[in-house]
Parts: structure tokens; C-alpha cells; sequence
């Protein structure tokens, strides 16, 4: 399976576009990851923009 760079990008929630993970959805997670944090792409347009991409985050806005 080859990477779908240019369709991934387009629908990417990160406002990080000069990233070289951008649209890289492995490198991506993989990145995001090792940082112990989440990509854009796991939260809400709303959270996405503030770059809090932290576990604590993601699972305080998926408590329910």
C-alpha cells in the first residue's frame, strides 16, 4: 500500500503544513508518539487548533 500523501493532506485537521509528517500519517503517529502526545487528527477541529495534543486532552474530551 503506497502513501496517499496528496489526499491525506488535503483532509489533514493539522495547521502544521510545512511539517515533513504532514499528510504522512505514519510518520505522523509515529512522531506525535514518541513526543507522548496525539496528532490533530485525534481531536476536534476546536482542540486541533490550540496544539494541546496531550493524552490527558484527548481522553478528558472523550469521558463520558
Amino acid at each position: 500500500m503506497g502513501c496517499q500523501k496528496e489526499s491525506n493532506s488535503a483532509e489533514c485537521p493539522c495547521l502544521h503544513t510545512e511539517c515533513s509528517h504532514h499528510g504522512v500519517c505514519c510518520e505522523c503517529l509515529r512522531y506525535h508518539l514518541s513526543s507522548k502526545e496525539l496528532p490533530a487528527c485525534c481531536f476536534p477541529d476546536s482542540i486541533a487548533k490550540t496544539d494541546e495534543r496531550s493524552f490527558r486532552k484527548f481522553i478528558e474530551i472523550n469521558k463520558k
